[in-house]
């Protein structure tokens, strides 16, 4: 496993290049008047991807999280690029993460991180039929590829290096998508 990375320094930032905050005074149909804070994000939303080896087995990577400051198993996924639609980006991020591509990208759903207080969307997307395709990615470091039954992912959800809701819940979104189109 890999090393974690030296922190040299932390300082407070404004709002930086990945979030704006913006404010909203509100009137409700009952008259009352409130104001919020929420975070725009910056960009065109995201992916997460539910890459399939094949029909028992989805592939994750280890990955450094800096909000954690661990190493996180999670699936692949990333920012959507100006001119990119979601299999597109899916497809970018597939090879530029696990060094394949996919013949078969279906959309399955999309998820919000914080509803409440953040514009943020990630789109989930299934791949199958994987074939080799690498791209260079603008990872610092090569991510560790991780094979995962699909049958252990209790399992996998319990791991104190498997944190990340968007993985997990697209996981079981997947799981659940293939267990229905095979008893169809």
């Amino acid at each position: 496993m890999a090393q974690l990375p030296k922190i040299h320094a932390r300082s407070k930032q404004a709002p930086g290049k990945l979030f704006k905050v913006e404010k909203l005074d509100l009137e409700f149909s009952n008259g009352k008047k409130r104001t919020y804070e929420r975070l725009l994000t910056h960009g065109l939303g995201a992916v997460i991807v539910v890459a399939m080896q094949d029909d028992e087995t989805f592939l994750l990577v280890r990955e450094y999280a800096v909000g954690l400051h661990h190493y996180e198993l999670g699936l692949v996924k990333g920012r959507l690029d100006a001119g990119e639609t979601i299999l597109q980006g899916a497809q970018r991020e597939l090879r530029e993460e696990i060094g394949f591509a996919a013949r078969d990208l279906i959309e399955l759903t999309e998820l919000s991180l914080a509803p409440g207080y953040m514009t943020h969307v990630t789109h989930v997307v299934l791949a199958r039929d994987l074939y080799p395709a690498k791209l260079v990615g603008d990872e610092p470091e090569e991510l560790e590829v991780v094979p995962w039954p699909l049958s252990d992912l209790h399992q996998l959800v319990q791991r104190p290096d498997c944190t990340e809701g968007r993985s997990i819940a697209a996981l079981y979104i997947a799981r659940d998508y293939l267990q229905k189109e095979s008893t169809s």
